[in-house]
């Protein structure tokens, strides 16, 4: 091999490894970073570990939401109809939050099973819900599912 073609294929194999570990730091990244859907009956079914951030759906049950007085903390139940996760806020809801409404929670579970939100999602017209939360209620049989 002459050495011409020697310094070529170093080159080559060189910038391989370079893509080739960009690449895997990348979709790393993304990773770590992606948010799944859960429902109530997912966190119920499931071993979810605590800490591990992901999005709840479902509706908030009636008589569920409790203010504190001297913050913005507020705890509230969501359910998919099958299933239910106890949520606490603390932050300013959005305008549509009310009970029977369908919401998107960020958070995670604490080491007590509670999910402590970090973002709290509602649906923004009577007709519109977010596509995985529709999908949630229809498993369950929730008789108001549809868009």
């Amino acid at each position: 091999m002459t050495p011409t073609r020697k310094r070529r294929l170093i080159a080559v194999l060189v910038i391989i490894l370079g893509v080739s570990l960009a690449s895997t730091v990348a979709f790393r990244a993304l990773n770590e970073n992606m948010l799944f859907f859960v429902s109530p009956t997912d966190v119920r079914d499931q071993a979810l570990p605590a800490g591990k951030r992901f999005r709840l759906g479902g509706l908030v049950a009636p008589g569920s939401v409790s203010r504190a007085e001297d913050s913005l903390a507020v705890q509230f139940v969501v359910s998919d109809g099958a299933a239910s996760v106890d949520v606490r806020f603390d932050g300013i809801l959005p305008d549509l939050f009310r009970e029977g409404q369908g919401i998107i929670a960020i958070g995670a579970l604490s080491t007590n099973g509670r999910f402590e939100a970090t973002e709290v999602l509602a649906k923004h017209d009577e007709n519109y819900m977010p596509p995985e939360v529709a999908d949630a209620l229809e498993k369950a049989g929730h008789p108001d599912s549809g868009p």
